[in-house]
């Protein structure tokens, strides 16, 4: 039987880390399926995946080649659009790098679920400042971005600009996917800060986050200056805007 889940994980030149993290996570006792999103990446990344394709995992592991790099939130976009089509029920964003350990899925599984949450984040500060190998000067930029966008929006969230969450399909399929704008670090905040908006749960799970240790961050001041001021529209856009709210079946 099709497991219920399905993990997507945006890449691009994440050579050094794809099949790992695809056997990592379909190795794992409960059963999830994988989506990787690939933004042509030039060192072979997306061959890779369907060597695994076709030799492993058929049926388990699917893939989404997009022409060159077009920003995480519009490949985390083209990934919940295709879960929706596919009708899984518990769709997760992951990345590629072992920053988020697969091992915690599971437990964002069981949060929405058993526990009945709409959104589970995997959270580095709802019990204090879990980060490992990261220079103090991001932990610290990380850490108090979070509390100015809780000031900002009024998010009663820890880690506003976390990646590593689950979704129920009905969250998706509630929001108005299209009207996501942003493609960095701010699209992490919007998707949360809407959720929030159309009325759905959202639990912490507290997990550790790992620095890669393969490959290289796509993080630059273009993304984080984006999560700065994005977060700005997001309030004063919010106080025009009617959020659709999810109504029980």
């Amino acid at each position: 039987m099709r497991p219920d889940s399905v993990v997507i994980i945006p890449t691009y030149n994440e050579r050094e880390n794809i099949e790992n993290i695809i056997r990592s996570v379909l190795n794992l006792k409960q059963p999830f399926n994988i989506l990787i999103i690939d933004d042509g990446s030039p060192d072979g990344t997306a061959d890779i995946v369907k060597r695994l394709m076709t030799d492993e995992f058929k049926d388990r592991l699917f893939l989404i080649e997009r022409a060159g790099k077009l920003g995480l939130g519009t490949a985390y976009i083209t990934g919940f659009k295709w879960a929706i089509k596919e009708q899984y029920d518990y769709i997760f964003e992951m990345d590629a790098d072992f920053s988020h350990n697969p091992n915690d899925l599971p437990r964002l599984y069981e949060a929405c679920a058993v526990d009945g949450y709409d959104v589970a984040i995997g959270s580095r500060y709802i019990s204090g400042v879990n980060v490992v190998n990261w220079p103090m000067g991001r932990v610290l930029m990380s850490y108090y971005a979070s509390k100015y966008v809780r000031l900002m929006t009024g998010l009663n969230i820890r880690d506003t600009t976390a990646g590593f969450k689950c979704y129920r399909r009905r969250v998706l399929e509630t929001i108005e996917l299209d009207k996501i704008r942003f493609k960095g670090y701010a699209f992490q905040i919007e998707m949360k800060f809407t959720a929030v908006k159309c009325g759905f749960k959202i639990k912490e799970v507290p997990v550790i986050f790992i620095n890669r240790e393969l490959g290289v961050s796509k993080m630059n001041s273009g993304i984080f200056g984006e999560a700065v001021f994005g977060v700005i529209r997001l309030r004063l856009d919010s106080w025009f805007r009617k959020f659709p709210q999810y109504k029980e079946a």
